[in-house]
């Protein structure tokens, strides 16, 4: 990092600083309601002083993150709908198109590694699919959350690997080819696991259909990566400048999914939301735990071991999301994702930051 770099980072780190001070003040004079306009400048600063500094730079967007969260929970009325339309309406579409633009970057080359490599497939695929689901369910008994909220832990835990996870393995210095296999293999498989483990473990909350759970999972997953990978063969092949625009078209959509479930759930997530970060956490670092000690029983080498911590540990909280809205119960099972997908990231970057620092 220049020197100018540095200097604009801790200029934004001291207004960051100032501002949550500000907001702290706030707090304690009782106005309670106020605080977050500077909460949200103070994160906002936050996240610009870690892209400027670089080596924080991967926790920029949660920082975003928590920005959206803070002014939608202040002020839920404004982005619930505008004027006669519903904002939660947006949640499908918004997943579809970050479903396409993983598509669009899907190849043969992601296969690969099934072949050559089955073992390290195989351990990150099942410690995913079992260790996590199973830990959303004894978490969600544990902390006796309402029904659809419990649920939707479980919905979490039974997610497919996310497309963060990928970013945190190339900051680990894991093995980025392995990352992306097991993201991708994962998505696709989650068609037929994740209704399996919501009749199993969430039909013991509420009331679930697999069958339709499959119907929307085709709808929100397979059918927009299908439609990306043949965009990606008969046009980014000929004109690849579209690609670079994707990763930013996809964190807008996860920001705008979280802020709309942030203000239909702002009541619920006040009361719960504590508990719920800390459900979040115990989750997290439970499944990182798991796929590096799993990795490393099943002698795989250190690159590898920290791919399959990171993709064990790290779920996809929009596609959560989107499934709690096609069921209607996005204010409620839809909470879950939306808190433990930030403090999914900023664990992971975290424990990425540290390994970058460690060579395997």
């Amino acid at each position: 990092m220049d020197n100018r770099s540095a200097k604009t980072a801790k200029t934004a780190y001291w207004v960051a600083a100032i501002c949550f001070a500000t907001a702290l003040v706030l707090y304690l004079q009782s106005y309670g309601r106020y605080l977050s306009i500077p909460a949200f400048l103070g994160f906002l600063a936050l996240s610009f002083a870690m892209k400027r500094s670089g080596s924080q730079g991967s926790l920029s967007f949660t920082m975003i993150i928590f920005a959206a969260v803070c002014i939608t929970l202040a002020y839920p009325e404004y982005f619930t709908s505008v004027g006669d339309f519903k904002t939660k309406s947006l949640i499908t579409p918004l997943i579809q198109i970050i479903m396409f633009g993983m598509g669009t970057d899907i190849g043969l080359r992601d296969f690969k590694l099934v072949a050559e490599r089955p073992k390290a497939v195989f351990i990150g695929l099942a410690g995913h699919f079992t260790f996590m689901p199973l830990m959303g369910f004894l978490l969600a008994k544990l902390f006796g959350f309402e029904p659809e909220v419990a649920a939707g832990v479980v919905l979490i835990g039974s997610m497919p690997c996310g497309v963060a996870s990928n970013v945190m393995s190339y900051l680990a210095k894991a093995n980025l080819a392995l990352s992306i296999t097991l993201t991708t293999v994962s998505t696709l498989l989650a068609t037929l696991i994740t209704p399996f483990w919501m009749k199993v473990l969430g039909g013991q909350f509420i009331e679930v259909n697999a069958f339709d759970m499959f119907k929307n999972i085709v709808e929100i997953v397979v059918i927009p990566i299908g439609a990306g990978l043949l965009f990606n063969h008969y046009v980014l092949r000929h004109n690849a400048s579209f690609r670079k625009y994707m990763p930013l078209v996809s964190m807008f959509g996860i920001v705008a999914i979280i802020m709309v479930i942030t203000a239909m759930g702002s009541k619920s997530l006040l009361s719960i939301g504590p508990i719920l970060v800390l459900a979040s956490l115990l989750h997290n670092v439970s499944g990182l735990g798991f796929g590096y000690w799993a990795g490393k029983l099943f002698g795989l080498n250190e690159r590898d071991r920290r791919t399959i911590a990171i993709e064990v540990g790290m779920q996809n909280a929009g596609l959560a999301s989107g499934l709690a809205e096609k069921l209607g119960k996005a204010a409620t099972m839809g909470l879950a994702p939306a808190v433990f997908g930030p403090f999914m990231n900023i664990t992971g970057s975290i424990l990425a930051s540290y390994w970058h620092r460690k060579e395997p």
